[in-house]
């Protein structure tokens, strides 16, 4: 039988937090990378026109190529004529260059440069549809299953699409993955043999931001008209906590400057660590079935922290959920139960519950009795009357 024990942490408030977040963006998703925390989803699910944040894609592609040692960041790359034609934003290579994977990656996260895309899909995939059908495969490998890909840049197309949800997925895999690579994403300049003077400039308006008490360091933008105006951003806070955020389908670029900047502060402003349970400590009791003692205690592993909107401290709620009576013997340290945390307008906090101490199976006299108990329970609920 299941078991419930509530826990009177708070009272329960209103039925609409005041921490919720109203954003223009047609789709967003923001994510606290250090506990592992959705903040915020609004239509994350939902198949968009990426634009140009499914470079991300194309960059994945080569960071687990030289990973894995098919290249380095030396090896050299044609340029077909298809590349030197591509138009929209460009790193401007030419048909007889012959640009690094270094300068690659350079002209993708800072110039966007379509070019430069088409370049490493044909190098890598030898035709650039072949290259978004590997994107493609590689994405429901990584559990991202809202993308497709039709190209290797962003280029719109109608079956090119990824959801704000995949694009964070992907970014926060880049993130942790190729954390050597990553540093590419905070650099602010490039001109490849100095051709894009205009262009050199990294789009990502974070970048800009200076001072503060936190610092962007990262992704992508992406903007068509289909699109709007988007971003995969990270930014990393000076007490360690990390964001990665996508917004999208903005009016302007303005538009996106405003909200990435307000939705970084509020990421980190308007919600706190909490102390949900601390190792070792009794949280609640369960009931045991034929043991020596009739109850065990109930402890977390380890120090349990979970990231609470400030103006939840009021409205959150707790339960001990487990099967039970819990039949012994029962281990020091065995997995018995969860403690379960809601958090209004947030996913629930699911933490196991272990065994405070051993509870060995009880002697003769005690089986007699809890055979006896659970008779008793038997007969009176056969003798109650029929509702």
């Amino acid at each position: 039988m299941i078991r419930r024990l509530s826990l009177a942490l708070a009272l329960m408030l209103g039925t609409t937090p005041v921490w919720a977040y109203e954003t223009q963006a047609r789709a967003a998703w923001v994510y606290d990378m250090t506990t592992g925390t959705v903040l915020l989803d609004k239509n994350a699910e939902t198949p968009i026109p990426p634009a140009s944040m499914s470079k991300l894609m194309t960059l994945n592609m080569l960071f687990e190529a030289l990973h894995d040692g098919r290249f380095r960041a030396d090896s050299t790359f044609p340029v077909s004529e298809k590349a030197w034609k591509m138009g929209g934003s460009k790193m401007f290579v030419k048909p007889d260059d012959r640009p690094t994977v270094d300068d690659l990656i350079h002209g993708i996260i800072i110039n966007s440069g379509n070019d430069a895309c088409v370049v490493v899909a044909e190098g890598m995939a030898g035709s650039e549809e072949e290259f978004a059908r590997r994107m493609t495969a590689r994405a429901v490998e990584l559990g991202m299953n809202d993308s497709h890909f039709a190209n290797a840049s962003g280029w719109p197309a109608p079956d090119h699409k990824m959801s704000a949800h995949d694009l964070g997925l992907l970014a926060v895999r880049l993130i942790s993955e190729f954390p050597e690579y990553y540093p590419y994403f905070a650099l602010t300049e490039y001109s490849y043999q100095g051709r894009v003077p205009a262009n050199s400039q990294n789009r990502n308006p974070l970048l800009r931001i200076k001072g503060g008490d936190w610092h962007a360091d990262g992704l992508k933008t992406g903007h068509t008209e289909e699109a709007g105006y988007g971003l995969v951003g990270s930014a990393l806070h000076d007490n360690g906590r990390r964001i990665v955020f996508v917004i999208a389908g903005l009016p302007s670029d303005q538009a996106r400057a405003e909200e990435s900047e307000r939705i970084s502060n509020w990421a980190f402003r308007d919600f706190a660590m909490k102390t949900i349970a601390k190792a070792g400590t009794r949280v609640a009791e369960a009931e045991v079935w034929m043991g020596s003692e009739d109850r065990v205690g109930l402890v977390a592993e380890k120090d349990v922290e979970r990231l609470i909107p400030i103006t939840a401290r009021n409205s959150m709620t707790a339960e001990v959920v487990y099967t039970g009576p819990i039949k012994a013997p029962i281990a020091k340290g065995d997995r018995v139960a969860e403690l379960v945390v809601r958090v209004p307008d947030m996913p629930d906090s699911r933490i196991p519950l272990v065994a405070e101490a051993d509870v060995t199976e009880g002697g003769f006299t005690k089986k007699i009795s809890a055979a006896a108990q659970a008779l008793m329970k038997r007969v009176f609920a056969s003798d109650a009357p029929a509702t």
